[in-house]
């Protein structure tokens, strides 16, 4: 490709994405994505915000889009390759020609433009734009790996100390079940100690009383006796 010209990136953009003149408008351009899995989203470039890619199959994330587009403009190599290719094939649609004949349409195009005889230049380009991204994403992997031990890893180490704090209590709670269990059976057990004490210390004290009037009655008769006797 030859070295970066006005407008590159927009080109680029154009490759890969539909309408990007209405789903890029002026004033909402974002910032490029970094391999930041989680990036922070901004009130000018929200993070859900999407559009459509070219092979029509689904929604893409803008903040995505403009990182790649970035990244490639950047990777710009020297000479005509795949993107002028490109740009020669986008310039066919329209034209009523079927695929094939817009491929070769556009390889006539890249030639005439004074690119390369031979279609081993943009197989090998392309290969070297995949090998660009392939790299990217890799990082980007990497990053969202760190970020899951990070941010992740910190939620379950306190999901597992949530959970083992719960049976420490689990447990607190059962032992203290236990002892008023047994303080329970211990109260019954007292209820009939204290009727069966209660009914031993009431014969003693029978037995004392009966015992004590015996001794009081005897020792009164004799002084009855004493006094009636030995006047």
């Amino acid at each position: 490709m030859a070295d970066s010209e006005p407008g590159i990136g927009k080109k680029i953009l154009n490759f890969f994405i539909k309408d990007a003149d209405e789903t890029a408008p002026q004033g909402q351009a974002q910032k490029p994505a970094t391999a930041n899995p989680a990036p922070e989203p901004s009130k000018s470039a929200p993070a859900s915000a999407t559009v459509t890619n070219a092979a029509g199959t689904g929604q893409i994330d803008k903040k995505f889009t403009e990182h790649f587009v970035n990244l490639l403009e950047k990777a710009n190599l020297p000479g005509p390759d795949y993107f002028e290719y490109k740009q020669a094939l986008q310039s066919m649609e329209g034209l009523g020609l079927g695929e094939e004949k817009q491929f070769q349409a556009a390889w006539a195009s890249f030639k005439a433009m004074g690119g390369a005889k031979d279609t081993a230049v943009l197989k090998t380009s392309a290969d070297q734009y995949l090998g660009i991204l392939g790299k990217d994403r890799d990082s980007f992997l990497k990053d969202v790996e760190k970020a899951i031990k990070e941010r992740v890893g910190a939620l379950q180490d306190e999901h597992k100390k949530l959970e083992d704090t719960n049976a420490a209590y689990a447990q607190q709670i059962i032992d203290l079940q236990k002892k008023i269990d047994d303080n329970k059976n211990r109260l019954g057990q007292i209820s009939g100690e204290v009727s069966e004490q209660t009914a031993k210390i009431n014969t003693n004290k029978d037995s004392f009383e009966v015992t004590y009037v015996s001794f009081v009655d005897q020792i009164q008769s004799d002084l009855a006796k004493i006094n009636q006797y030995l006047q």
